[in-house]
């Protein structure tokens, strides 16, 4: 049986939340092995001058723990 963590992240885009959500992956990715799934909390947006400039997720993300042989 895997047991698994699970960590939460922001991340943020200019080009939408998906993207966003790609970014959480791709930086937790780098840092951790073994990253099995995202859930995504929550979405948030900044606006300037009436238009969306950022796109943003808080995200929980993940993965397995290696075991010590």
């Amino acid at each position: 049986m895997s047991m698994l963590k699970v960590i939460e992240v922001l991340a943020e885009s200019s080009d939408g939340w998906e993207e966003a959500a790609t970014k959480a992956v791709e930086e937790a990715a780098g840092s951790l092995r073994h990253v099995r799934s995202i859930y995504i909390k929550n979405f948030e947006a900044t606006v300037v001058d009436g238009q969306i400039d950022k796109f943003r997720v808080n995200a929980k993300i993940s993965f397995v723990l290696e075991k010590d042989e």
